[in-house]
């Protein structure tokens, strides 16, 4: 499975993939799934927001046992980051029934659509619709860089985005929900265990701010005359990391624009946008209006307009503690980690017993191509969800 996947959205210069939602990458990753889903006698299913599943088992009969990820990418991201957690889902599935262990449970696997969201912007759409945290209207609005809609990217794609929304009905059916995934960090490895049980998501959000200076021609104009957005931008970007530091906490501007974009031309407008994660809600909440007020005494110094919109936030999201312990405890005290990166699993903690098992990381880099697993922490965690499934279906 996993040499099926790898040359797919592989970009061939940096390495990294390009697997973004509603695009022809994406739709062959969708074939796939399928395939993977028909080819072990599943039943296959699409539902109202593009989130594909694969049953053993009559989902009807809800109290249903269901594993899996997602396999869109952020750009030029790493192998593992999704696609590990859906290839491992099979997987344990494979085990299960090699040991005919497979329980009175309906057992499913699922693909969440558009998890990352680096084509529109919101992470984690497919489950945001399905938990009702996102509105339909909203989403079919978003855009990408080239002014697609999401509705209309979806329509090319085969698929009706007027059938959005919050889905209930299906979510009733699921008991509840693990995912595995790759750990984004080091802490397994300096811990020296393949396999570790999550605790929490830390909060966190986007803002996008936009800077609105005078353009104006780099080689003529005074340096005491210019309206210059991107020194702006630029001591934002400096004190959101100091700010940061000190509240122990994360803030990165990952993403920027600037326009009219000249090499000679002192930029009119500068839009960054902050992804910014605490251990708790009110210390992202200072962490945030610290970076915008300082942001704001800058702007007014340098003659800017500035505008912050945030757009999206997520509080903190705790997964089952009494599944969690119960996780850790048969898989021979495996360590309990939080972490700071969002999932499907944390976004539909709000509605359903959740939990996630992370597989070692050596290199602690996630989002970029040196992202990694080796071969044997990844049977580590097939076999860790096969215990754990094995567990909840036969209990």
């Amino acid at each position: 499975m996993w040499e099926q996947l790898a040359p797919v959205g592989r970009d061939p210069r940096t390495g990294g993939y390009r697997r973004h939602a509603w695009t022809p990458v994406d739709l062959e990753l969708r074939a796939w799934f399928r395939a993977q889903a028909l080819g072990r006698g599943l039943t296959y299913e699409v539902d109202r927001n593009g989130n594909q599943w694969a049953w053993l088992g009559d989902p009807a009969a809800g109290d249903a046992v269901v594993t899996g990820s997602h396999l869109d990418s952020v750009p030029d991201g790493g192998a593992f980051d999704g696609p590990l957690g859906v290839v491992s889902a099979f997987a344990a599935l494979d085990e299960l029934r090699a040991r005919g262990r497979t329980g009175s449970r309906p057992l499913g696997v699922v693909a969440f659509s558009d998890e990352e969201g680096a084509r529109f912007g919101v992470a984690c759409v497919g489950s945001r619709l399905a938990v009702g945290a996102l509105e339909p209207e909203r989403a079919r609005a978003l855009t990408d860089a080239e002014g697609v809609t999401l509705a209309d990217a979806m329509r090319r794609a085969g698929h009706d985005p007027e059938g959005i929304g919050p889905d209930p009905e299906r979510l009733g059916r699921v008991g509840v929900f693990v995912e595995l995934h790759v750990e984004q960090g080091r802490a397994l490895a300096d811990l020296g265990r393949p396999v570790g049980v999550g605790s929490l998501i830390w909060p966190h959000g986007r803002w996008r701010f936009d800077f609105t200076g005078e353009a104006n021609h780099a080689g003529t104009t005074r340096l005491k005359d210019r309206k210059d957005p991107m020194l702006t931008f630029a001591h934002t970007v400096l004190a959101a990391r100091k700010r940061a530091r000190l509240a122990e906490a994360l803030a990165t501007f990952g993403k920027v624009t600037v326009e009219p974009g000249g090499v000679n031309a002192v930029p009119g407008r500068v839009t960054g946008w902050l992804d910014a994660r605490a251990p708790d809600g009110e210390t992202l909440d200072r962490l945030v209006s610290a970076v915008e007020d300082g942001a704001r005494e800058r702007a007014a110094r340098d003659g800017v307009e500035l505008s912050v919109v945030r757009e999206s936030h997520t509080a903190a999201q705790w997964f089952t503690p009494a599944l969690r312990d119960r996780m850790a405890a048969l898989l021979d005290d495996a360590p309990v980690l939080p972490t700071g990166a969002g999932h499907d699993a944390g976004v539909l903690s709000a509605v359903l017993p959740t939990a996630m098992l992370y597989v070692r990381n050596p290199t602690g880099v996630s989002h970029a191509p040196a992202e990694h697993a080796d071969p044997r922490d990844c049977l580590a965690g097939v076999a860790a969800l096969a215990e754990v499934l094995e567990g909840l279906v036969c209990r």
